[in-house]
């Protein structure tokens, strides 16, 4: 078997040993329903407190405005559809960026059938926006706005704090997409200017199945989820404390991890590699723009992204676009950073982690050299 390279973090990461350790036993202790006011539920309801605080304590927040979902999709969702419904008598516009996730794009493309109003605010070629783009968007009938942290495929880091700015002054919510950055890069909702921030567990070394919410004090949020009145009264449902408690431990542990300083070293020193093999031949998504400490988006040029990392035995990384019958599909991504079909049909995007080592990655560009050998 050929000796295994993950390097594919941005994706998902493994459960980190501390996390799993502070699960290990919710699984068969503490049993009891988070709700129940007896000796059985009381051990559960602070362990889902106690995680609810870690994650508070990553976010700079308040624990009363964290709110347990079941992953970032989840809590991409509740913002938008619940700020959307819960301020109708306001407006029915939203604002939000070209380069989203689908679990953005797709909840405001099911508001549109609401009635809701979409503008779709473009970004440089590095995949920036423009703080006064999303400014001169903003109408007297605006109610949101919702520009993720951190882009997933290339890692460019966006500017909120200068968008918060404006949709501050113009008395308008802001939403954040932060799964890619918690525990990356500094995410604290104060410094950020957030009403609304997504967290996605399993991309912070969480298990799956998990993430939260932030809702800023005073924020008017329809419940996703309806029913008995858990979370304060925000999201139906018993609460999943093994998971919750999970994601809380991933939090404290990434509190030491914030910057990844290691990681950018090797990330800055594999992309070097990488121009020196190829010169030319190799772009870097996003490289003039403040990125993801761990991310590497690249194009091999002239080449198929797909068929590149076929010849990588055991490497495994994502393509950012797709060939279909000879013909080559750019992600929406790329697309809205308008780079060329001959270069974004080679896009591959390396994205590393804390365990990732300098072997690993020689290994790979090894693999990469032979590759380009071949064919």
């Amino acid at each position: 078997m050929e000796p295994r390279v993950y390097l594919d973090f941005n994706a998902s990461t493994p459960i980190a040993p501390g996390v799993a350790e502070a699960m290990r036993p919710f699984l068969s202790d503490a049993y009891g329903n988070p709700s129940s006011p007896h000796w059985a539920g009381a051990p559960a309801r602070a362990a889902v407190e106690r995680a609810r605080g870690q994650v508070a304590g990553l976010l700079g927040c308040s624990p009363e405005e964290v709110l347990f979902t079941s992953g970032g999709t989840e809590s991409n969702n509740h913002a938008l559809k619940g700020a959307f419904l819960a301020n109708r008598d306001r407006g029915d516009h939203v604002v939000t960026s070209a380069v989203e996730h689908p679990a953005v794009r797709e909840p405001l493309r099911f508001l549109e059938r609401l009635g809701a109003r979409v503008t779709v605010v473009p970004v440089d070629r590095q995949g920036r926006v423009d703080p006064e783009a999303v400014r001169r968007a903003i109408g007297p009938r605006t109610v949101l706005v919702s520009v993720m942290h951190a882009n997933n495929e290339v890692g460019t880091v966006q500017p909120i704090a200068a968008i918060a700015r404006f949709t501050r002054e113009a008395g308008v919510l802001l939403h954040t997409d932060a799964a890619q950055s918690v525990g990356k890069i500094p995410a604290r909702v104060d410094g950020l200017g957030v009403d609304l921030l997504s967290v996605a567990g399993h991309k912070l070394h969480a298990p799956k199945g998990v993430g939260a919410l932030y809702v800023r004090a005073g924020t008017r949020l329809e419940p996703l989820v309806h029913g008995a009145g858990h979370e304060r009264g925000r999201r139906a449902g018993t609460e999943n404390v093994l998971l919750d408690v999970g994601l809380g431990e991933a939090c404290w542990i990434a509190g030491d991890q914030v910057g990844m300083a290691s990681v950018r070293l090797l990330r800055d020193r594999f992309e070097a590699a990488l121009t020196t093999l190829l010169g030319d031949r190799l772009t870097v998504n996003g490289g003039e723009a403040e990125r993801l400490p761990n991310t590497a988006s690249v194009n091999f040029v002239g080449r198929s992204g797909a068929e590149l990392l076929a010849a990588l035995p055991g490497v495994a990384a994502s393509t950012g676009s797709a060939c279909h019958a000879g013909s080559v599909e750019l992600s929406p991504v790329l697309a809205a950073m308008g780079v060329p079909e001959r270069e974004g049909m080679g896009a591959v995007r390396f994205s590393l982690g804390r365990t990732t080592t300098w072997s690993e990655l020689e290994r790979v560009l090894d693999l990469v050299a032979s590759a380009v050998r071949g064919g």
